[in-house]
């Protein structure tokens, strides 16, 4: 358990805050880049670590993320005109270009402009999304490099859900491996994966973690029957990213990998990320780009407000009684809204004090030993543990395989591939 201390120094993402300072050392998802469809097209407004801020992509394509409220007399930016290079205010017609320069005032003499900044922070586009540094310029890590960003455009999906609670009891049930074949057990045979079929038929897994240069990788290992052990392989990157096995198929060797981010919009909300790639000959399907059995296809998720469930607390996460006593453990509907309905209904801020943990929360109780080290480092001007890492030659997989054989002879090859040299030279999206 955490003491109530511990607690708020992880919680608390606002400017100055440790947990904060230790978040804006790294390259945030901010947007999909398709929100900014187009040169010249509406700006969006959005919020990251307790800032409210508003995007644009300018007359070059180019796109720039300022704080929402205009410097002269903060009106909102989000009513600004996108024209010819730059954001223009509606209130007295100040205009600002994606670094936060002033171009232009339509209501003061010619030089004043060179006076006035807006707060700006640098982006760049890759794996389809926005990405967006909110720290000091001189400590900025290389751009963000995984392998879902660098494959082609068709072999990955990408989506996201707002969700109502602090980000970390979201990052915290993601990287819970043995919640999987409970939460999202299913009480009929057709619903049920392999993969999670696999995790019924086994008992509690025995969770192995250990410490790396960007977080830590770890494993659950799972006892199937005297000759096989199913082990599945994970990444836990800092301080907000897991990359997990994708959807395998019976013998367990898809190359498709899965993912997430969990991203503080504030003390009390979180963007979840979610994401599916293949590096192989495995074929996405339709359902991974629209999501629906995850709980995060439009169905679920509604993209013209901000991205938010349609499952939430003030209706109960629609949860279905019958459904729950026929078809689902859970009787809610989707993988991810199962997640979202347990993690929200914790309350906003989870009082960690209280907690009894278990052998099953290794990995919880090592990435909050990780996220304390590396907000206290952050705090006194220390690089932050996985600030600057290259995530390229990362990759979770799964296996099913002969006990005899060490766990780590046979994973970790798979979890640190030599990837082809065409994907390590290929050009960043």
């Amino acid at each position: 358990m955490l003491n109530q201390e511990e607690n708020e120094l992880l919680c608390r993402v606002g400017p100055g805050t440790p947990a904060g300072t230790m978040m804006r050392r790294y390259w945030i998802p901010a947007l999909l880049a398709d929100e900014l469809p187009a040169p010249d097209s509406p700006p969006v407004r959005l919020r990251l670590l307790g800032e409210d801020l508003v995007a644009f992509r300018d007359t070059q394509g180019r796109v720039g993320v300022l704080e929402e409220l205009c410097p002269h007399r903060r009106a909102s930016l989000w009513l600004g005109r996108n024209e010819e290079s730059g954001l223009r205010c509606v209130y007295h017609g100040w205009k600002f270009d994606i670094e936060g320069r002033c171009l232009d005032q339509m209501n003061e003499p010619v030089g004043f402009e060179d006076k006035v900044r807006a707060v700006a922070y640098p982006t760049c586009e890759a794996g389809d999304v926005v990405w967006v540094y909110m720290g000091p310029a001189e400590q900025m890590p290389p751009e963000p490099d995984y392998e879902w960003c660098r494959v082609p455009e068709g072999r990955r999906a990408v989506r996201k859900a707002w969700e109502e609670c602090n980000w970390l009891q979201a990052l915290e049930g993601g990287i819970d491996s043995s919640h999987a074949p409970i939460l999202h057990r299913s009480l009929t045979s057709s619903q049920a994966t392999p993969a999670v079929g696999a995790m019924w038929r086994s008992g509690a897994p025995v969770l192995e973690v250990e410490d790396t240069e960007y977080g830590y990788r770890y494993a659950a290992v799972r006892s199937l029957d005297e000759t096989n052990q199913y082990v599945r392989g994970y990444h836990f990157i800092l301080p907000f990213t897991q990359l997990r096995p994708g959807a395998a198929g019976d013998v367990y060797e898809s190359s498709i990998v899965s993912g997430h981010h969990w991203v503080p919009i504030d003390d009390y909300n979180c963007m979840v990320w979610n994401w599916h790639y293949t590096h192989g000959k495995d074929p996405l399907s339709e359902e991974h780009f629209t999501m629906e059995r995850d709980g995060d296809s439009d169905r679920y998720i509604d993209r013209n407000n901000q991205f938010r469930a349609a499952g939430n607390r003030s209706n109960g996460w629609l949860i279905d009684r019958e459904a729950q006593r026929t078809q689902s453990f859970t009787g809610i509907a989707g993988i991810h809204a199962q997640d979202r309905a347990v993690q929200e209904s914790m309350g906003y801020i989870v009082d960690r004090s209280r907690e009894h943990l278990g052998p099953a929360d290794r990995a919880i109780i090592a990435a909050r030993r990780l996220l304390i080290e590396a907000a206290n480092a952050a705090a006194v001007g220390q690089s932050p543990r996985g600030a600057g890492a290259r995530y390229i030659a990362l990759r979770a997989s799964e296996r099913i395989f002969d006990k005899n054989i060490p766990w780590r002879e046979k994973m970790l090859p798979l979890m640190y591939p030599a990837l082809p040299t065409a994907m390590e030279e290929a050009p960043r999206p």
